[in-house]
């Protein structure tokens, strides 16, 4: 089933950077589950944000930085849940059950704290929990901190039953700023594009659907 055509583009548009959001719901559809680390703002950047409001999916942020908990508090359309702490201190498993999200079904896992070092850290102590993921998008900045972390991550993902999906992904337009690379689990059919690829093959095509979905 293809699900290619859920954005368009619209002005002063400040959701997903480079489009985690369309590839979630290219993977998953609507109604699906994802753990946010490193939530910051809930619109802007904000790689959750259509995905829950528009597409009903269900999910659990976590941000250290509380100078965007107003941000939150203000953004009355968004209701799922934000702890606003460190994630190496969060119990994933206890507020996983709490909410009554399986660890062994999440569509995405959305890794993006700082320093890389600390995104590569929390990353690996998620998968050593046991939690499964369809599509992880994990920013190593490779911009900014050269390929050691993309490289890290890379290895330990494929050793861990993940795949590159698209690699070489940067900030919209600025394609001298390499960030982030995608991973899909092993299990699905998917085969490695190159972002430049990805981006052509969807975002021209972006068309969002008006109907917003909701979690059953």
């Amino acid at each position: 089933m293809s699900f290619l055509n859920l954005f368009k583009k619209k002005k002063n548009d400040d959701f997903s950077q480079s489009g985690q959001d369309q590839f979630a719901h290219n993977i998953s559809g609507i109604n699906g589950i994802y753990l946010e680390i490193g939530a910051h703002h809930p619109i802007i950047n904000s790689n959750t944000y259509k995905l829950e409001v528009e597409c009903g999916w269900r999910g659990l942020s976590i941000e250290f930085d509380k100078s965007f908990q107003k941000s939150w508090e203000e953004c009355t359309e968004r209701a799922n849940d934000v702890i606003w702490d460190d994630a190496f201190k969060v119990e994933f498993e206890y507020e996983l059950k709490k909410r009554k999200i399986s660890k062994k079904k999440i569509n995405y896992l959305s890794c993006d704290i700082e320093p890389p070092e600390n995104t590569l850290k929390i990353l690996k102590k998620l998968i050593k929990l046991g939690l499964n993921f369809d599509f992880i998008s994990f920013e190593h900045d490779k911009y900014n901190s050269g390929d050691k972390f993309e490289i890290l991550s890379n290895e330990f993902l494929i050793n861990s039953g993940y795949k590159v999906a698209v690699k070489d992904v940067y900030s919209r337009l600025k394609k001298n700023k390499v960030y982030e690379t995608w991973f899909v689990n092993a299990k699905l059919d998917y085969t490695e594009i190159t972002y430049d690829l990805w981006k052509k093959k969807n975002y021209p095509m972006n068309i969002f659907k008006k109907r917003v979905y909701k979690s059953n």
